[in-house]
């Protein structure tokens, strides 16, 4: 999955082969289908930029928000990592998912992104959490499979 890759890429110092060519013109809707806890993603390009809507549940919103732009890591300036800040309404609880999303985006497209998040159910269980979390990793990898599969163009 590429949502793996990417982490271990920037946890581990892997190093990538780059174009100067970015992604322009595109707009879709993605959404997971596993039966339980799917969520929805609106991705808009804006420029050379990213801005990535995430929500789900009985109630969509907009709970956090995070901007994230590439740099190079730390460890191994060869690699492409991500920083990121965040902004989380009161009572809300997608600031992780938000900063996650938007670091892993940015890094693995070398753009700058925002990325909006809103998910609501009533009463989950421990388990549901686990599910919306995994939900949202695919969610991120189908993000990125569209974007570098259907635009060549795009960051590698």
């Amino acid at each position: 999955m590429i949502f793996f890759a990417i982490v271990l890429q920037i946890l581990f110092g892997q190093q990538r082969t780059t174009n100067n060519e970015r992604l322009t013109n595109m707009e879709f809707t993605i959404e997971t289908d596993t039966g339980a806890y799917d969520l929805t993603a609106s991705v808009r390009l804006i420029g050379e930029d990213v801005l990535v809507a995430i929500w789900g549940g009985e109630k969509p919103h907009i709970g956090a928000v995070a901007i994230a732009q590439p740099r190079p890591s730390l460890k191994n300036p060869q690699v492409i990592s991500s920083t990121a800040s965040v902004i989380c309404l009161v009572g809300h609880k997608e600031d992780e998912l938000a900063k996650a999303a938007a670091e892993i985006i940015a890094a693995a497209l070398e753009t700058q992104v925002v990325v909006t998040a809103g998910i609501h159910w009533d009463n989950l269980e421990p388990d549901a959490i686990q599910r919306i979390i995994q939900n949202s990793e695919i969610l991120i990898d189908m993000i990125l499979e569209k974007c570098i599969n259907e635009f060549p163009s795009s960051k590698k």
